[in-house]
């Protein structure tokens, strides 16, 4: 067997491959060649047809472009467990939902509690509330052979969190939403309906649909990102042989290996430069960080706890509450749209940024380093009760 079909099959490449990226990214923001770096990730890139232009620089590309492939599998994964798998019954899905609830909820709760005197600063009450899937899911892959159902928990968690972060971007961040976008975008919604009526098997027609629908969604003022999501809930995935099985098993391995390292390498490069990069004490980055540390885990064992107590949801197959606190725990992983929420919450305030963006790193950090080696325990615990 080849070594990239070696890397395909294994659980923890992934994250390897990320971490690496991140690793390098920071180690470049940090070096002599931070110029040429931050340079790189500015450089405009155009799309031109006729008059019409998209000008858009790397970064956009990466985060708003490249990424709304990895939120397309993320979601097709999502909507096959619903249909067919662990997610398929009512009450199997209560948990998870209930669960991200609780999880954007406490870690927005504590935010405001540590700014309660800051009038100022609360605008940021939404940055430890969203789950970076990429990271989290190889996270979880690092720390061992998790349950099926467990990893489908996360998964839908994180996936429930972003999107809830994207309804707070529009509604709490968004200075106008674009009504016209917004109606092209629910047209091209209609004709994406009107495909999986008539189950269409040709991807050109999706992937056509699919690019017109994430341009109305960036220029209505949304993420972009949304759109991949909205694509997956129409391409059918029933069976082995349809539509977005056959998407999923392709994009798969590039997304894994290309555009999830590619981005992590892009976000990761912040500058540790300046009194007010080091300014921990602040309430700002302190929030953050008991937002992402204890506000998270807490919030999605409070939701899971819940959802068993009043919805007679049952676990995850094979899992228990030790492992879902571990969950908890990788769900504090912020880092994507944290780093989003904080440049849309402050972005009038150019004199901060540096020890926001640190407290969310090193805070994904933290909740990764934790939650690898509590899932690890939990893991080799369960398999030796037997």
């Amino acid at each position: 067997m080849s070594l990239w079909a070696r890397m395909q099959k294994s659980e923890a490449a992934p994250g390897l491959a990320m971490m690496f990226a991140a690793g390098l990214g920071f180690a470049l923001a940090n070096s002599p060649w931070a110029d040429a770096y931050e340079r790189a990730l500015h450089l405009p890139l155009e799309i031109r047809l006729g008059e019409a232009a998209l000008a858009k620089p790397l970064l956009l590309w990466i985060n708003e472009g490249l990424m709304t492939l990895f939120f397309l599998l993320a979601g097709l994964e999502i909507k096959r467990e619903v249909l067919e798998g662990v997610l398929a019954s009512p009450k199997r899905a209560a948990l998870p939902l209930a669960a991200a609830a609780g999880g954007m909820l406490v870690p927005a709760a504590v935010y405001l509690l540590v700014n309660l005197h800051a009038a100022g600063e609360r605008a940021g009450w939404a940055i430890p509330m969203a789950t970076d899937i990429a990271f989290a899911l190889g996270a979880m892959a690092l720390a061992g052979k998790a349950p099926r159902g467990l990893r489908a928990f996360l998964l839908t968690l994180a996936v429930v969190d972003d999107l809830g972060a994207v309804v707070v971007i529009a509604l709490a961040y968004t200075p106008e939403l674009a009504p016209m976008a917004l109606a092209w975008a629910a047209g091209m919604l209609v004709a994406l309906g009107l495909l999986a009526w008539r189950r269409v098997a040709a991807p050109a027609p999706y992937f056509v649909l699919g690019a017109l629908l994430w341009l109305a969604v960036l220029k209505s003022g949304a993420h972009a990102t949304l759109a991949g999501v909205l694509v997956a809930m129409f391409l059918p995935v029933r069976h082995a042989h349809e539509l977005g099985r056959r998407i999923e098993h392709r994009l798969a391995p590039w997304v894994a290996f290309g555009v999830l390292p590619l981005f992590a390498f892009a976000n990761a490069g912040v500058p540790l430069v300046g009194e007010e990069a080091l300014q921990w004490r602040h309430p700002v980055p302190l929030g953050i960080a008991l937002g992402l540390l204890v506000g998270k885990p807490l919030g999605v064992l409070l939701g899971a706890w819940l959802a068993v107590r009043l919805a007679g949801a049952h676990l995850p197959t094979g899992a228990n509450w030790r492992m879902l606190a571990g969950v908890g725990m990788l769900a504090g992983i912020g880092f994507t749209m944290s780093l989003f929420i904080q440049g849309l919450a402050f972005e009038n305030d150019l004199a901060r940024g540096g020890a926001d963006k640190l407290a969310v790193l090193a805070s994904s950090l933290a909740a990764g380093a934790l939650g690898i080696v509590w899932l690890r325990r939990a893991f080799a615990s369960a398999k030796a009760a037997g």
